[in-house]
């Protein structure tokens, strides 16, 4: 049969080393783009690669970022388990692809010139859609939104250092209600929290303790748990959505028994010893409670399960 004249001949992936072939060209040629002139910001400091620009925010900002690490991997996680389904996938070109191609070039060109490293970061993520959706058509597009996009929580975001302030009140002022319906009466002024009993503890809710490292992790860990284990979208966001509140109830409790804790073995064991490892008790409390609410919105397969 004749191909018609004006059907696109579609670009061949037969298998599997192909795919792993195109993706490192991709990358390759992704971070010889970004990576020669990709900043402009504090060239000094910095040099003209948004890659080292990014990675060196992950590596301070107080340890905030610190998780960023792993998103790529669990990016590349992702496209391993859909492996069969790229390969089994319908390709053709999709012209209309260019658009974000084009698109993202002209969002690079522009943080560049503006030093808005951000906004080339985020060029950078549509282009890793952009490239395969134009070469290989919509349904490889699709399979690659959520491994592209959770690409995104890689950016370090500049407005989150205005938020660590109205995160310390509302953790101390929360805190300070639950640990007068306790029992302890407790006084809170700013995001200080003092004992009016004197003698029991004095500690404020500094930035370390506004709970943002656990709402950047949390939003990350949540995403990637409600797209590999929820079926339907109303799902998967209904339980993304929740990782914010649980983050911020789970700091909230931290700040609590805190306090508690001072009280029953005073302030030193307090903000010394506890302080020190009580991350790695409410940390976990906040996955099992997501892991307890995915468990409540999985009900087709939780039916399945049943005898």
């Amino acid at each position: 049969m004749k191909k018609a004249p004006n059907q696109i001949e579609p670009v061949s992936i037969r298998g599997l080393p192909e795919i792993v072939a195109f993706a490192i060209l991709m990358i390759g040629a992704l971070v010889l783009l970004y990576g020669i002139q990709g900043n402009a910001q504090e060239v000094n400091l910095h040099g003209r690669s948004a890659i080292v620009w990014m990675a060196k925010r992950w590596n301070g900002s107080g340890g905030d970022l610190s998780h960023c690490w792993i998103i790529p991997l669990v990016s590349a996680y992702v496209l391993w388990r859909k492996r069969a389904t790229i390969r089994s996938a319908r390709k053709a070109v999709y012209p209309a692809g260019i658009i974000f191609v084009v698109g993202a070039l002209v969002l690079h060109w522009l943080g560049y010139r503006s030093q808005l490293t951000r906004l080339s970061l985020f060029s950078m993520i549509v282009l890793t859609w952009g490239i395969p959706l134009t070469l290989y058509g919509r349904e490889i597009g699709k399979i690659l939104i959520f491994p592209c996009s959770y690409l995104l929580f890689c950016i370090p975001l500049s407005f989150l250092d205005s938020v660590t302030v109205p995160l310390r009140i509302l953790a101390s002022s929360v805190s300070t209600e639950l640990l007068n319906g306790l029992g302890i009466a407790a006084i809170q002024s700013g995001t200080a929290i003092y004992s009016s009993a004197g003698g029991g503890f004095s500690f404020d809710v500094a930035d370390a303790c506004s709970g943002l490292r656990s709402i950047l992790a949390m939003t990350a860990l949540t995403a990637a748990y409600a797209y590999l284990t929820q079926e339907g979208m109303l799902r998967k966001w209904t339980l993304f959505l929740c990782a914010v509140p649980l983050a911020i109830l789970g700091n909230i409790a931290r700040i609590v028994t805190i306090a508690i804790v001072a009280v029953s073995f005073g302030a030193e064991a307090a903000t010394k010893v506890y302080h020190d490892f009580s991350a790695f008790i409410v940390f976990p409390v906040a996955i099992l409670l997501m892991v307890a609410i995915g468990n409540l919105l999985d009900t087709k397969n939780r039916r399945k399960r049943r005898p």
